[in-house]
């Protein structure tokens, strides 16, 4: 299989860590001034040696013996390549069981470890397929006549939300990411042998509403998790055991949970988790808001809930109705509610729409920090594939595209498009065809310049310190000659694409199937909506040249406070006088405030570094750095002062301008600080 060689590559539906180690690196980047950009070269016309099937028109059986092949060609080398450990493998179709694998190995110790090909009951973290399972039980509900989708949530719950519009907050916003949260670290996942505690993850340091319910797709753990608080105040029972009693106990999935620490009849038979499959077992990971992410599963179980889902299951495990399921998998908002953005890929309720050679396909990825992994259901089919990995291997990015591969493949192998590559029309009826023309028009060309700018997730951190890390992840678009629009990197396969208008607010990528949405407002940009959940947001120029001029600040008052010592030296060594005696004072206080500013940044550096890497910080360290600040801030006082001491006593121009430049320093530090909300009282994450 080929994972490294593609340009267009979607990124699988990614849950918990906000892709933590990659975050974790950005932070770095970020917060010792440097400016590390996501964007890179033009890229070239995509879609050469994409490495998938998409060339094949006729459909392979889909049957045991052909499906085994195919995996036995493809995941083993896969898994090597890319250094992950093991893979858990699940094919259903036509209410059967197709196959369910293991591959490589569950455990490496050094005693030789056990095979994850062993069996398929080998228990496995699909981290946010979790969700599907939460927007099931939701449904049931909803078919029970027990919630309203469009209810107003409150009316569930215990305790209120934190709102910041009139708007309510349905159960349909929640399972769609559109409740308009930002995103939160604190708590996500953890290790120990406490279980998590639904209700006070949700009220402590809940994440502030920035987005209208409804208008902006931000994928948002704290809403799915809101959602599976609503089955259990609504049930009566605690999520784990309405999970128990209504899904896995109906289907006989005796070895899924989501249970936290596992069971005792379980622990013994879960994988490991690896960095890398060189590397040392991570502990077992304990998910902070259990819905959004926290079942432990097999292959086997995958398979007979993937049955379940499709309705083709026997008739008394079915978990809902057709009609329920159709509306399951159905666009959960309308043009009505997300406007333009309605002509991109939308989210169903609790999955994604991930069509693929005009077949219907929705689905959901997932990951914790080790289990990464991805499900997709063919409704109209009657097939379904769940893949997930043990470790997070060599290059993240890789092992996303792996399971982008896998899934693309099987569905090129066994659900190609129809005719002999022609237009294959996605299920909502869009053609898939693409432009071949060489120059686009001056309309398209226009479009395409309207759209190009710097742009940010708005699945990200508003209210923050961590809102710092904006500037950081950032998405280039630019207009090409021909009209088209190149990301750098598209967000949705980390990779450079390139995207062609087919509407007037709709862009689909060349050669590809995924579409791009705009929404403007008195002609300009205000968002782009893709893959579903997610919306970019243009970065202001003063947001975007915040971290260049932190950067030069810095270095300033770095150079400022060698430059006193060192000066001292130098007159000492060339016997010149020392500064006037009515200025030390001042000069002292300056270079305290240098000092605390220059702190401050080593200290923001290493809280940063810390949150995202999942590991709590103490509110002490988080107020001390605040403190460092706030002196490094009062340091342009005594600076001022002795700027205007030095231009009376005409102390010359090296030193007034030195003087100067400090005060000029000070001041950035601390517009960066007020800007990115190092100095506000609210110190959650």
């Amino acid at each position: 299989m080929h994972t490294a060689t593609t340009d267009r590559r979607r990124a699988p539906r990614t849950g918990p860590p906000l892709a933590a180690r990659v975050a974790a690196g950005l932070a770095a980047a970020a917060l010792v001034v440097t400016t590390a950009a996501c964007a890179g070269a033009e890229p070239d016309e995509p879609g050469a040696g994409s490495g998938t099937a998409s060339g094949v028109t006729t459909a392979q059986e889909l049957t045991a013996r052909d499906v085994d092949a195919w995996l036995d060609r493809t995941l083993p080398g896969a898994l090597e390549a890319n250094g992950i450990a093991g893979a858990s493998v699940a094919v259903v179709h036509d209410g059967e069981v197709v196959t369910t694998r293991g591959f490589g190995q569950a455990d490496t110790g050094a005693d030789g470890g056990a095979p994850a090909d062993a069996t398929a009951d080998t228990l496995f973290r699909p981290g946010s397929v979790s969700k599907i399972f939460t927007a099931t039980a939701v449904m049931q509900l909803v078919e029970q006549g027990d919630v309203d989708l469009d209810a107003d949530v409150s009316e569930y719950l215990d305790f209120e939300i934190d709102r910041n519009f009139d708007a309510p907050v349905t159960l349909r916003h929640l399972l769609s990411h559109t409740p308009g949260f930002e995103e939160r670290i604190a708590g996500l996942i953890g290790s120990g042998d406490e279980p998590a505690d639904l209700r006070q993850a949700l009220v402590t340091d809940p994440p502030e509403q920035v987005y209208a319910p409804g208008t902006t797709p931000a994928y948002s753990n704290y809403g799915n998790a809101l959602a599976g608080y609503v089955v259990e105040r609504v049930s009566g029972e605690p999520f784990e055991d309405y999970l128990d009693r209504h899904v896995f106990e109906p289907l006989g999935m005796e070895s899924s949970t989501f249970r936290q620490p596992l069971p005792p009849a379980l622990r013994d038979r879960v994988s490991q988790g690896y960095d890398d499959a060189s590397g040392p077992a991570g502990p077992f990971e304990i998910v902070g808001t259990p819905p959004a992410g926290a079942l432990t599963s097999s292959a086997n179980d995958m398979a007979r809930f993937m049955l379940a889902q499709l309705g083709t299951a026997p008739e008394q495990d079915l978990l809902l109705r057709d009609e329920t399921r159709e509306q399951m998998y159905s666009p959960a908002l309308t043009e009505a509610e997300l406007g333009s953005f309605a002509g991109a890929q939308r989210m169903t309720l609790g999955l994604f729409q991930e069509d693929r050679n005009g077949h219907r396909i929705v689905g959901h990825g997932g990951d914790t920090n080790y289990f990464h992994s991805h499900l997709q259901l063919y409704p109209d089919d009657g097939a379904g594939i769940y893949v997930s990995v043990n470790s997070g291997g060599l290059d993240p990015a890789a092992t996303h595209a792996l399971r982008a591969d896998l899934m693309e493949d099987f569905a090129d192998r066994y659900f190609p498009a129809a005719g002999d590559g022609g237009t294959a029309t996605t299920a909502d009826g869009t053609g898939g065809t693409t432009s071949t023309a060489d120059g686009g028009t001056a309309a398209q060309r226009e479009n395409a310049e309207r759209l190009a700018g710097t742009y940010v997730s708005a699945r990200g951190f508003h209210s923050t310190f961590l809102s710092a890390l904006g500037p950081l992840m950032t998405y280039e678009l630019s207009a090409r000659d021909d009209g088209r629009l190149a990301m750098s990197p598209d967000p949705g396969t980390l990779r450079p694409n390139v995207y062609e208008q087919v509407g007037d607010d709709v862009w689909r990528e060349v050669d590809g199937e995924r579409r791009i949405a705009v929404r403007t407002e008195a002609g300009q940009v205000t968002g782009i909506t893709h893959d579903a959940a997610f919306t970019l947001l243009p970065l202001d120029a003063e947001r975007r040249a915040g971290l260049p001029i932190l950067a030069g600040a810095t270095v300033v008052l770095l150079l400022g406070l060698l430059a006193w010592p060192a000066g001292a030296v130098w007159r000492r060594i060339r016997k010149r006088p020392a500064p006037a005696r009515d200025g030390r004072v001042w000069r002292g206080l300056t270079r305290v405030g240098v000092a605390s500013a220059l702190l401050a940044v080593a200290g923001w550096a290493v809280v940063v570094l810390t949150v995202m890497g999942l590991a709590e910080v103490p509110p002490v360290a988080i107020r001390g750095v605040q403190v460092l600040q706030v002196v490094g801030a009062l340091g342009m006082v005594p600076a001022i002062v002795l700027l205007v001491g030095e231009i009376r006593r005409r102390a010359g121009w090296r030193r007034i301008a030195g003087t100067t430049a400090v005060i000029l320093a000070l001041s950035a530090v601390t517009n960066f600080a007020i800007m990115f909300q190092f100095l506000s009282p609210d110190i959650s994450y």
